[in-house]
C-alpha cells in the first residue's frame, strides 16, 4: 500500500492538478480535505472532481461555526484590520485549514500534507508555520512551489491528464479566495494599481448607481464584544455574518482596494469584498469607545496592530498571539450594548450607540441646563498640567529660529525706532 497525503483541496484548476502530479511524482495516495467555511460551492461536485482527478478518498467538513466563534469573532474582538484595510478573511481560516488536515492525516495515517500555494504568497507561511508548530513530524508538500507552471502550462497539464474543466475555470483572470467573512481577489487586470478595479470581479457588494436610492439602519447588539442580534433578533454568529453581508452588500458596502506588503516582501495590489465585516468592525469600535477608558482604547489600539500582524503572518498559534488574546478578552468584559449604522451608497456609519457600561455621562458632557462639570476647577487643572512646560520654557528659552516662533514678527524693543 502506498503512503498518503492529505491534501487541501478547492476543487479548482491548482488543487486539482496537484492530485495527479503528487500522485505522479511521489507515489502517493490523495486523500482531499475541503473545508466549508461559507463559500458557494457545489460540495458534491467538488467530491466528485477530486475523485475523477484521482483522489482516494474526498472530505468536506462544515466548519462554520467553529471557524467564526474560534477565529472571526476574537479577531474582531481584538479589532484586527491589517495595515487599517484588510479585515483578515482569508488570513483567518488557515490555522483552521492547517488544524483540519493535520487531524485528518493522523485519522488517515498519512505521512505528509499537501496545499497549493505558490512560492511568492502569504498562505504558505501560514499552512507550513502551523503545521510546523502542530506536527511538526509530517511531511508538507506544495506542488505549486516545485512544478513552476505558468496558468497555460497548467491547462495544458490538465487536459493531458484527462482532467476537465469548464469555460469559467479554464478562463478564468483572477484568484479569489472566500468565506463568511469576506472574498478576497488578485491577479489579472488588478495588478496594475493604476486601474480601476472592474466590476465583474464583485461578486457581493452592489455597484453605487444599483443600490437602494434611501438609507438604510441596522441596530447591532453586542454581549462583551460578541455580536448577537440584529435589530433586536438573537442570532448564531453564522447566520448573523450572513445577514448581515445581504444587508450591507445590497447597499454597496465592504469594497476595499489595498495596496498591501506581503510577508515575502512585495507589494501585492489587493480587492476584497467584506460587507459584514466592515459593518462589525465600526459598530464594535463604537461601543468600545463608550465601554473603555482612554488609556485602555489607546493601548488596545496597538494590541490591534500587533494582533493583526500575527495572524496576517502565520502565528496564530504562537504564544503571543494566546497572550494578547487573554488581553483582548479581558478588555471585554464591558463592552455590551447596541450600534445603529447607517447603511447609504456604498458607506457604512455608526449614527448611535447605547450601552448599560458607558463611560459617556451627559451631566458632565452637556452645555445646557444640568450641567454637572465644576468649571472652576479647571484653571488649578491647567495650572498643574502646564506647569513643567511653562518650567522649562523659563529655563531653556526655545529657538526662534526653530518652528512656529520664526515666522512670528519679533517685538521691536522700548526705544527702538
Amino acid at each position: 500500500m502506498s503512503d498518503k497525503v492529505v491534501l487541501s483541496y478547492s476543487g479548482g484548476l491548482d488543487t486539482s492538478i496537484c492530485i495527479k502530479w503528487i500522485k505522479e511524482k511521489y507515489g502517493f495516495e490523495v486523500v482531499t480535505l475541503t473545508a466549508n467555511m461559507g463559500q458557494v460551492k457545489d460540495w458534491d461536485l467538488v467530491q466528485k472532481r477530486a475523485k475523477q482527478c484521482g483522489a482516494v478518498k474526498s472530505i468536506v467538513v462544515d466548519v462554520r461555526d467553529v471557524f467564526v466563534t474560534s477565529l472571526v469573532f476574537p479577531a474582531l474582538q481584538a479589532g484586527a484590520i491589517y495595515e487599517q484595510k484588510y479585515p483578515l478573511a482569508t488570513a483567518l481560516s488557515r490555522p483552521l485549514i492547517a488544524k483540519l488536515l493535520i487531524d485528518t492525516a493522523q485519522d488517515e495515517n498519512a505521512i505528509a500534507v499537501a496545499h497549493g500555494c505558490t512560492g511568492k504568497g502569504n498562505d504558505q507561511v501560514r499552512f507550513d508555520v502551523s503545521v510546523n508548530a502542530l506536527a511538526p513530524d509530517l511531511k508538507i508538500i506544495a506542488p505549486a512551489r516545485e512544478w513552476k507552471m505558468t496558468r497555460e502550462e497548467q491547462l495544458s497539464y490538465a487536459r493531458k491528464e484527462g482532467i476537465e474543466f469548464g469555460i469559467d475555470e479554464a478562463n478564468k483572470i483572477y484568484s479569489i479566495d472566500e468565506n463568511l467573512w469576506g472574498r478576497s481577489i488578485e491577479c489579472g487586470k488588478l495588478e496594475d494599481p493604476w486601474v480601476e478595479p472592474p466590476e465583474e470581479v464583485f461578486k457581493w457588494t452592489k455597484k453605487l448607481e444599483e443600490t437602494p436610492a434611501a438609507p438604510e439602519y441596522v441596530e447591532i447588539q453586542f454581549e462583551k464584544g460578541i455580536p448577537i442580534a440584529l435589530d433586536g433578533q438573537k442570532m448564531d454568529g453564522v447566520s448573523l455574518i450572513q445577514r448581515l453581508n445581504q444587508l450591507a452588500g445590497e447597499h454597496g458596502a465592504g469594497r476595499i482596494d489595498h495596496l498591501e506588503n506581503r510577508l515575502v516582501g512585495i507589494k501585492s495590489r489587493e480587492i476584497y469584498e467584506a460587507p459584514a465585516a466592515t459593518v462589525l468592525l465600526q459598530a464594535h469600535q463604537a461601543l468600545e469607545a463608550m465601554a473603555l477608558a482612554k488609556d485602555q482604547l489607546r493601548f488596545k489600539q496597538k494590541v490591534a496592530i500587533e494582533y493583526a500582524d500575527l495572524i496576517y503572518n502565520g502565528l496564530w498559534f504562537s504564544s503571543l498571539r494566546q497572550d494578547l488574546a487573554a488581553y483582548v478578552k479581558s478588555t471585554q468584559r464591558y463592552v455590551t450594548g447596541v450600534a445603529r449604522v447607517k447603511l447609504f451608497k456604498g458607506s457604512c456609519q455608526v449614527v448611535g450607540r447605547k450601552s448599560p457600561n458607558s463611560l459617556y455621562s451627559y451631566s458632565l458632557a452637556t452645555y445646557d441646563k444640568g450641567d454637572q462639570f465644576d468649571q472652576s476647577a479647571s484653571p488649578g487643572f491647567i495650572h498643574i498640567w502646564g506647569l513643567p512646560v511653562k518650567t522649562q520654557v523659563q529655563a531653556q528659552p526655545p529657538s526662534e529660529t526653530e518652528g512656529l516662533l520664526s515666522i512670528i514678527t519679533p517685538r521691536k524693543k522700548r526705544g527702538s525706532k
